[in-house]
């Protein structure tokens, strides 16, 4: 049936005039709201009082070290994060000493007269805090995550979808891949200076792309805690990752100095370390971390996608051909046109992308701005900038990991308990769409976003800066929050490829915003520095206002067949929220 119809409208909503969106007992419907309504009789209720959720089930018997759970993945994603975060302030120094001893080179040849301070590498080089050097090395910046940026955004959706079909754990460990060489080439041309050009680390940034780069192991992170968590407590799960990655920022770059002042293997030392991570990370995945997509729906995802592949074959237009070998073929699942996707259900997961695309794109794209322009206008050296990274990301790592499970069980464990008491029953988790809570969770984050980029631009003082730093740092309840209700909207079979499509946003965000942001810092350097703030407060109350067109409870249903009169189903006091037909 084309378009969006309620339970009530298909005549199995309750016939006694109650309002759609709550139960007999005036509660909320939500992802954990029982298959019965507590006035069934004891017939009706067999069977035993206890949560259900298909992604356990299909892992029933199996012994607990092959049992798929989000606290297998904690650790070895913090490691991940940390070699992420543990050299972002490192390469942007090594970078930009590089990029000066090659410019002092340039200027004593033109006139050997001329004499420089020498150069350390990753040092506090003051003669380096210089016009010249400084947009050269926006310009650096700027090529490398455009390369990074463009490749990934072909190869994730790629690997999101190969994931649904045979399993998460290889092409999580190949995600990593990239970086083990990345590290390599960084390492190479840290040692060897004299010999190799600064510029050859943008071929890092070509193999750490092609493998999906920090992109593709976000989302195929996020659909593995997808598989193994109810829909109740999957933006807690998808969190405790976000908890990871600002985790991992915010020790990263303490952990980096330390292990550079106890080795005394200078900068080049924190590449070891973050090379050591990549690999004990694709080790542990491929050979310790049990894979969460059973066989079983391994087996129906590919038999899903051979159906399509021959419709498409059988369909014989060159036209069609095309149409699918388009780079940005992912993103139909988005928009798609079939029967049970309608204009509701697109406005909703097309709004929710768009806002994570900007989130992922501020953090990516803003990040190396903001250490640029506070080492320029606050003249901070590496330590003052590590400290500041150190300080945004604990508190954002505190608001993943305390505040978001503690809302959570507030709003939803505790409701759940209280309906557990009053029913007997099973109760079902399943795919119901965001609910208002993660509305209210998403909104919040965003207004702090806005305030803490405001902040930025108002910023007279470096404790003024640091203090609007840390209001963004709530944003990451943004994030968390709506990447697992986007999980939400779909089967689970969809969700790498949902997750693959919004992995594509994430690579042009990773394009986009460097060109937006890089490059309007690189224009008003000279007049007028702090234009890059108005463009990420702007970027904000855009995404805010893109939230406000979000419903609730609008999904697409697992078990959806197509509207004839055979397929209705009579459900006595069924789930009243709006449903989707595929």
């Amino acid at each position: 049936m084309a378009g969006l119809e309620t339970a009530a409208a298909r005549g199995d909503g309750p016939a006694d005039g109650r309002r759609a969106g709550f139960n007999s007992y005036g509660g909320d419907v939500s992802e954990t709201t029982r298959l019965l309504d507590g006035t069934a009789s004891d017939a009706q209720v067999a069977e035993p009082t206890k949560d259900t959720w298909a992604g356990v089930e299909d892992f029933d018997g199996f012994p607990w070290s092959r049992k798929p759970s989000v606290y297998w993945l904690v650790g070895p994603f913090f490691l991940y994060t940390l070699a992420f975060g543990g050299i972002i302030v490192p390469k942007l120094n090594l970078i930009i000493s590089l990029i000066c001893r090659e410019y002092f080179a340039d200027q004593t040849s033109s006139d050997p007269s001329l004499v420089f301070p020498p150069v350390v590498l990753g040092g506090d080089n003051e003669q380096c805090q210089i016009l010249p050097v400084q947009k050269a090395a926006t310009k650096m910046t700027l090529v490398m995550s455009l390369v990074v940026g463009l490749l990934s955004a072909l190869s994730a959706p790629k690997l999101g979808h190969l994931s649904d079909r045979y399993g998460r754990t290889k092409w999580l460990a190949l995600s990593s891949c990239g970086g083990v060489l990345a590290e390599i080439v960084t390492i190479i041309a840290a040692k060897f200076p004299d010999v190799v050009d600064y510029r050859w680390i943008i071929l890092g940034s070509v193999f750490d792309g092609m493998t999906g780069s920090f992109t593709a192991g976000t989302i195929l992170g996020q659909s593995y805690a997808s598989d193994c968590t109810p829909p109740s407590k999957r933006g807690v799960a998808i969190g405790y990752l976000h908890a990871c990655l600002f985790t991992g920022l915010a020790l990263g770059p303490l952990l980096s100095a330390k292990f550079i002042l106890l080795t005394g293997g200078g900068l080049i030392s924190v590449f070891y370390l973050a090379l050591a991570c990549h690999i004990f990370f694709v080790l542990f995945v491929l050979l310790v971390l049990p894979e969460s997509v059973s066989q079983k729906r391994q087996m129906l995802s590919r038999e899903k996608h051979a159906k399509e592949v021959e419709s498409r074959e059988d369909s014989g237009t060159w036209l069609g051909s095309l149409r699918h070998k388009n780079p940005l073929a992912p993103l139909r699942i988005l928009y798609t046109k079939h029967p049970g996707a309608t204009s509701r259900f697109r406005l909703n997961i097309i709004s929710l992308a768009l806002v994570d695309m900007v989130l992922l794109g501020a953090a990516m794209g803003a990040g190396t701005v903001i250490i640029l322009y506070s080492e320029y206008v606050f003249k901070w050296d590496n330590y003052d900038s590590s400290r500041y990274v150190s300080l945004v990301s604990t508190v954002r790592a505190f608001v993943l990991m305390a505040v978001l499970p503690l809302i959570n069980y507030i709003f939803r464990t505790r409701p759940a308990a209280r309906r557990r008491l009053l029913s007997p029953g099973p109760i079902v988790e399943a795919n119901r769409g965001c609910d208002n809570l993660d509305l209210w969770l998403i909104r919040t984050a965003l207004i702090s976003d806005i305030i803490g980029s405001v902040g930025y631009f108002l910023s007279a003082s470096a404790p003024f800066f640091v203090m609007s730093g840390v209001i963004t740092a709530f944003g990451g309840l943004g994030s968390a929050t709506i990447q697992a209700s986007i999980t939400k909207h779909v089967p689970p079979e969809k969700v790498g490829q949902l997750l693959g499509a919004i992995g594509l946003l994430h690579g042009l965000a990773r394009v986009a915003a460097p060109l937006m942001f890089n490059g309007l810092y690189h224009a008003t350097l000279d007049t007028y520095p702090q234009a890059v703030f108005i463009l990420l407060a702007s970027l904000f109350t855009v995404s805010l206002t893109a939230s406000m067109f979000v419903k609730p409870h609008i999904y697409v249903r697992e078990d959806a067949a197509p509207n004839s009169p055979s397929h209705q189903p009579t459900r006595p006091n069924s789930l009243v929220e709006e449903e989707l037909l595929i």
